[in-house]
C-alpha cells in the first residue's frame, strides 16, 4: 500500500475519532455544563438537566432528566428529549428535523390569590433590547417531520376564587406531523388529554404556522363542571350540585388577515345539572340539556343552533315580600369588585389635547335558534309579598320556539303547552316579535283554579273564594307596549265559583257556570262583549238599618295617599274612560236572598227558578237596556222583573216593574212576631212594585194584596207595635177575604233627606189606626220578614224505626235544603221512649230468645234445621217450657215460691210479664233502636237525598219521652262547618 494512502488513511481515522470523540463525549459534556450553568444563573429556583447525549453521525440529540424547581416539587421537568436533525439541512437552507419526541413532561401551572403566574416567576431573565418590526422578514425556515409527546403530566391550580380550583390530566398525549414554518404547508396533530377525574379532550386536525391556520376537530368527553365552576361561582351566587359536560365540534381557524373562526358541526350536552342557592335552597335541576347542529361563525359574530333539547327541568323562583325576585335579590347581593386595569390612566384632555372621540357602537351578536324543544319542565313560583304566601306550580311545562332571530328580523314561533296548578291547563301558540315587541297568540286554558286570587283580594274585600275554575279560548294580538296595544278576543267562562261572605259566613255570589261569548277587549279604549250567559247564578243582597249594604261591609276601607290621589285624578281627567258594551245577558235557573232591614218591619225573603234577560248595555250610550226576568218566591210564589236600566246611570231613568205572587205569609212569622206582636197562621201575598225615576224624580206605585190572612197566638214582644191587628183585619177583609192596600210615593232623590222606606211604614200605620177606628179601612202589611219550614223532627212508631210517607217527604224537603246551603251539616239525635218502645222491644227480644233456644235443642236431637235461628218458627207449645229458662237464665232469679200453686196459664203469663218488664227497661235495647232510628235518617237523606254522608253526624242516642199517641220524636239539629 502506497505510504500516501496509508497517512491518509491514518489522517483520517484519526479526524474520524477525534469527531467521535468531540460529538459523543466532549460537545455532550461541554453543553450539559453551559446548560446547567445558565440554569443556576436564571433560574429562581433549583434547576438541573441530568444528561446529554449527542451521535455526530446520526445527528440524534437527547435530553435526559430536566427539572426545574424544589426536590418532589419540581414545576416543570420532562423525562427525555429527543430529536433528530438531518444533513439535508446544510443545502436546502431549511432547518430539518426528522423527530422530536418528549417523554413523560411535567407542567405545574400555579395562580397565587394576587394572580402570579409560576411559571412567570421559574427565571430572571435580562431585558432585551427591543427590535424593530421588519414587514419584509420571513419566518425561520424550519420543517419538523414528527413531533410526539408521550405520558405528559400537566396540574392547574388557581388560588384567585373564593374556592381554588385544582385539577389535573395526568395522561397527556401528543402528536403533530409535517411541522413547517414555510408558506402553505400543514401539520397533522393529534391531542388526547384524560384525568382521574375525568373530562378526556381529543383533538385532531391539521395546522400551519404560515400563515397561522388551522382546521380539525375538538371533543370534550364528561367534563366534569365543577372543576372551573367556581369562576362563576364568583360571578354568580350559584353553587353546583352537579354538572357533567359533553361537546364536539369541527373548527377552521385562519389568522392571516384578521381571526376567522368557524365552528360547525357543534354538539353540547349537559347531563345531569344541578344549582342551589347559598343558603341551601334549591335553584334549578336539569335532566338533560342536548344542542346540536350549530354553527358559529366569529367573522359574521353569527351563532346558529338547529335544534336543542332539553328535558325535565325543576326550578323554584318567589317574589320577596319587598317586590323584587328571589333571583334578582340573590345576584343583587353578590358584591361587586372593581376592574382590574393593566395599563395606568390616562391623562385628562387638556386644551391641546383633543377629546377623545366615542367609540363606534359595536356590531351585535345574531344568534338563530331554529328548533328549541323543552320538555317536562316544572317551575314552582311563590308570591311572598302577599299574606298568606300564594304558590303556584307549572307543569308539565312543555315549550317549542323555531326561528328565533335575536336581531328580530322575522317573528318567531312560541308554543307553550303546561299545567297550571292541581288540574289547570294553559296552551298558547303564534307568533311573537321582541323588537318591537308584538305577538300574535291563540290562548286556551281550561280548570284554572281561581283560588289562587284570594290572597290578592283579602286586603280590598272580606269575601272567601271557595271554588272557581276558568277556561277560555281567546285571541290575544299586541301590536307594541309603548303605549300599550292589546287586543284580545275570544269566549270565556268560569264554572263553580263559590264566595262567602266571612262577616257572616254565608254564600254571597256563587254560580255553577258564566259565559262570555264575542269577548272584544281594546286596552284603553272599550270592552265589548256579545252575550254573557248565567247558568245557576246566586246572590245575596241587604239593606242595613242605616240604608248600607252587604256589599259596603264587605269592602276594606283603603289607606288615603295625597300624592297618588291628586296624581290620579289628574290622569283620570286626561284619560277617556274605558267603553263597555254587553250585548245581552242570560239569566238561567238563578237564584237570590234579598233582605231590607231599613223597613219597619224588616223585610227579606228568598228567590228562585230565576230566568230572563238583560238587554244591550253601553256605557257610550244614555239608551237604557231592557229588563226581564222571572222567578219565584220561596219555591212556589212567581215573581216578575220588567222594564228598563240604564245601570251606568241609573238616577238618569229607570222604569222597573216588580210583581209579586202568592207569597206565602207563614215564612214571615218571625218578623210578626217580633213587630206585631202575632205568630201568621196563614195568608198570601201579592205586591206590584212600579218605580219611574226620571233626572232624579222618584214616582213609585206599590200594590199589595193580602189573601186570606189568620193571625195566630199572641207572642210578647218589646219591638210590637201597640195597634189592634186582629180587629183590623177582622173588620177589613172583603168577601173574597182579601185585603188590598195602594200605596204611592214621589219625591226628589237628590235629596238626602227623603228616603221612600219611612214613608211607605208610615202610610201602613195609618192605614191600621184607622182601620181601628173605622171599619171600611185596613193595611194589612204588618208582617215582614222571612222563615223556613221546620223540619227538625222526625216521629216514629213506637218500637220501630221505619220511616212514614211523611217522614220520607219531609226528609227529601230537608235535604234539598241542605244542597242549597252546602255550609251547613246536619245532627241527629237517635231517641228512645221506655214507656211506649220498652215493652214492644221486650216482645220483640223475647221471640228471638225462643227461636235461639229451640233452635239449640233441635241441634242436639239431630233435626233438620233451617241456615240460621231468625229463620225458625217456634210452636206455642213448645214456648212455656223454654219460659221457664229463659227467666231463670236473663233475670238470674228463680220464680217466686207462690207461683208453685198458678196454674199453668198464669204462672206463663207471670213468667212472660217479669222477662218483659225486665227487658222493657233495658237501656242497652233502647239505645240500640235510638241509634237505629238516627241511621234510618241518614240513610234515607244519603240514599235518596243524594246528601252528601260527610255532611251528617250522630249525636249520642238519648232515652225521652213518647207523644200521647205513641209515636217517639228523634229531633234533629242545625250545624255550620
Amino acid at each position: 500500500m502506497p505510504k500516501g494512502l496509508i497517512r491518509a488513511t491514518g489522517a483520517l481515522l484519526t479526524a474520524l475519532a477525534l469527531y467521535s470523540l468531540l460529538g459523543f463525549l466532549i460537545l455532550p459534556g461541554i453543553a450539559l455544563r453551559v446548560a446547567n450553568q445558565q440554569l443556576a444563573n436564571y433560574a429562581t429556583v433549583p434547576a438541573r438537566l441530568e444528561r446529554i447525549e449527542l451521535n455526530p453521525f446520526s445527528l440524534e440529540l437527547t435530553l435526559w432528566g430536566l427539572n426545574i424547581g424544589e426536590p418532589g416539587k419540581e414545576q416543570v421537568g420532562f423525562e427525555r428529549l429527543y430529536a433528530n436533525l438531518q444533513l439535508d439541512s446544510l443545502w436546502t437552507r431549511v432547518l430539518h428535523v426528522a423527530d422530536v419526541q418528549l417523554d413523560k413532561p411535567k407542567t405545574e401551572v400555579l395562580f397565587d390569590k394576587s394572580g402570579t403566574l409560576n411559571l412567570t416567576q421559574l427565571f430572571k431573565l435580562p431585558a432585551s433590547e427591543p427590535t424593530p418590526d421588519d414587514p419584509e422578514s420571513k419566518p425561520f425556515p424550519l420543517r419538523i417531520e414528527r413531533i410526539k409527546l408521550a405520558a405528559g403530566y400537566v396540574r392547574f391550580e388557581d388560588l384567585r376564587p373564593s374556592e381554588p380550583i385544582e385539577f389535573l390530566y395526568d395522561t397527556l398525549d401528543f402528536e403533530l406531523k409535517n411541522l413547517s414554518t414555510l408558506p402553505e404547508d400543514n401539520a397533522d396533530m393529534t391531542l388526547v388529554a384524560a384525568g382521574p377525574q375525568g373530562g378526556q379532550i381529543d383533538w385532531t386536525g391539521n395546522f400551519s404556522l404560515v400563515p397561522i391556520a388551522s382546521e380539525g376537530k375538538l371533543k370534550v368527553t364528561d367534563g366534569q363542571m365543577k372543576a372551573w365552576w367556581p369562576y362563576v361561582r364568583d360571578a354568580l351566587p350559584l353553587v353546583l350540585e352537579n354538572g357533567v359536560l359533553n361537546f364536539s365540534t369541527d373548527y377552521t381557524l385562519n389568522l392571516s388577515k384578521e381571526t376567522e373562526l368557524n365552528l360547525t358541526n357543534t354538539t353540547a350536552s349537559i347531563a345531569p345539572f344541578a344549582i342551589k342557592a347559598p343558603d341551601g335552597r334549591p335553584l334549578a335541576r336539569l335532566e338533560r340539556l342536548d344542542v346540536s347542529e350549530t354553527s358559529i361563525d366569529l367573522a359574521k359574530q353569527q351563532v346558529i343552533v338547529g335544534k336543542i333539547r332539553s328535558n325535565k327541568l325543576e326550578t323554584w323562583a318567589a317574589r320577596e315580600a319587598d317586590g323584587r325576585l328571589d333571583w334578582q335579590r340573590l345576584f343583587a347581593s353578590q358584591p361587586s369588585k372593581p376592574a382590574a386595569t393593566s395599563e395606568p390612566a390616562s391623562a385628562p384632555a387638556t386644551a391641546d389635547s383633543p377629546a377623545a372621540e366615542p367609540a363606534a357602537p359595536s356590531k351585535p351578536w345574531q344568534v338563530l335558534l331554529k328548533d328549541v324543544q323543552l320538555r317536562n319542565y316544572q317551575v314552582h313560583l311563590a308570591d311572598r309579598q302577599v299574606k298568606p304566601e300564594v304558590a303556584l306550580d307549572l307543569g308539565p311545562l312543555n315549550v317549542d320556539v323555531q326561528n328565533f332571530d335575536s336581531l328580530n328580523q322575522s317573528p318567531f314561533t312560541l308554543k307553550i303547552d303546561t299545567g297550571l296548578g292541581k288540574q289547570g291547563k294553559l296552551q298558547a301558540s303564534g307568533q311573537v316579535n321582541l323588537n318591537p315587541i308584538s305577538a300574535k297568540l291563540k290562548v286556551d286554558t281550561k280548570d284554572i283554579d281561581l283560588r289562587v286570587a284570594q290572597a290578592y283580594i283579602s286586603p280590598f274585600i272580606r269575601l272567601e273564594l271557595r271554588s272557581g275554575m276558568l277556561g277560555s279560548n281567546l285571541d290575544v294580538n299586541l301590536k307594541g307596549t309603548e303605549p300599550l296595544a292589546l287586543q284580545i278576543t275570544g269566549r270565556a267562562q268560569v264554572d263553580q265559583l263559590h264566595t262567602l261572605d266571612t262577616l257572616k259566613t254565608r254564600d254571597f255570589l256563587k254560580w255553577q257556570r258564566l259565559v262570555v261569548e264575542g269577548l272584544n277587549y281594546q286596552h284603553g279604549d272599550s270592552l265589548s262583549i256579545d252575550k254573557v250567559s248565567l247558568l245557576q247564578p246566586y246572590a245575596r243582597f241587604m239593606i242595613n238599618d242605616d240604608r248600607s249594604t252587604n256589599v259596603d261591609d264587605l269592602l276594606i276601607p283603603q289607606p288615603a295617599d295625597s300624592g297618588a290621589k291628586s296624581t290620579s285624578k289628574s290622569t283620570a281627567s286626561n284619560e277617556k274612560p274605558l267603553g263597555i258594551h254587553i250585548g245581552q245577558i242570560a239569566i238561567n235557573d238563578g237564584s237570590a236572598n234579598f233582605a231590607d232591614f231599613s223597613l219597619t218591619p224588616n223585610f227579606a225573603t228568598a228567590i228562585q227558578q230565576l230566568n230572563g234577560k238583560i238587554g244591550t248595555i253601553d256605557s257610550r250610550q244614555a239608551k237604557p237596556a231592557s229588563v226581564d226576568i222571572k222567578g219565584k218566591v220561596d219555591r212556589y210564589a212567581p215573581v216578575t222583573i220588567k222594564g228598563s236600566v240604564n245601570p251606568f246611570d241609573p238616577m238618569a231613568a229607570l222604569d222597573i216593574a216588580t210583581s209579586f205572587k202568592r207569597v206565602e205569609l207563614t215564612t214571615l212569622t218571625p218578623y210578626s212576631g217580633k213587630f206585631a206582636g202575632f205568630r201568621i197562621r196563614k195568608g198570601r201575598l201579592n205586591l206590584d212594585l212600579h218605580y219611574v225615576i226620571t233626572k232624579g224624580q222618584l214616582k213609585a206605585e206599590n200594590k199589595v194584596v193580602v189573601e186570606q190572612l189568620q193571625l195566630g197566638e199572641k207572642v210578647d214582644s218589646a219591638d210590637a207595635v201597640d195597634l189592634p191587628i186582629r180587629l183590623a183585619i177582622a173588620l177589613l177583609k172583603d168577601t173574597d177575604g182579601k185585603i188590598s192596600i195602594e200605596l204611592p210615593v214621589t219625591g226628589d232623590l237628590n235629596n238626602p233627606q227623603f228616603s221612600v222606606m219611612p214613608i211607605v211604614w208610615q202610610t201602613l200605620r195609618n192605614l191600621v189606626v184607622r182601620a181601628a177606628t173605622a171599619p171600611f179601612k185596613f193595611i194589612g202589611g204588618l208582617v215582614t220578614g222571612g222563615g223556613a219550614e221546620d223540619l227538625g223532627n222526625v216521629s216514629f212508631a213506637a218500637g220501630s224505626s221505619e220511616l212514614s210517607k211523611d217522614a220520607e217527604s219531609a226528609l227529601v224537603s230537608l235535604s234539598k235544603a241542605l244542597k242549597e246551603r252546602p255550609a251547613l251539616r246536619l245532627e241527629i239525635e237517635g231517641t228512645a221512649a221506655a214507656s211506649s218502645d220498652g215493652p214492644l222491644l221486650a216482645a220483640q227480644r223475647l221471640e228471638r230468645e225462643y227461636q235461639y233456644n229451640y233452635y239449640k235443642i233441635l241441634q242436639r236431637r239431630g233435626d233438620k234445621v233451617p241456615a240460621q235461628a231468625s229463620l225458625l218458627e217456634v210452636p206455642e207449645s213448645e214456648k212455656a217450657p223454654l219460659l221457664e229458662g229463659i227467666y231463670r237464665t236473663r233475670l238470674k232469679l228463680q220464680p217466686p215460691a207462690e207461683w208453685k200453686d198458678l196454674s199453668r196459664d198464669e204462672r206463663t203469663a207471670k213468667l212472660r210479664d217479669g222477662v218483659i218488664k225486665f227487658w222493657s227497661g233495658s237501656e242497652v235495647l233502647l239505645r240500640q233502636l235510638g241509634q237505629d232510628r238516627a241511621s234510618t235518617i241518614k240513610d234515607y237523606l244519603v240514599d235518596k237525598g243524594q246528601l252528601e254522608d260527610d255532611r251528617v253526624y250522630f249525636i249520642d242516642a238519648s232515652l225521652g219521652q213518647a207523644e200521647k199517641d205513641g209515636r217517639v220524636i228523634t229531633p234533629m239539629h242545625l250545624d255550620a262547618e
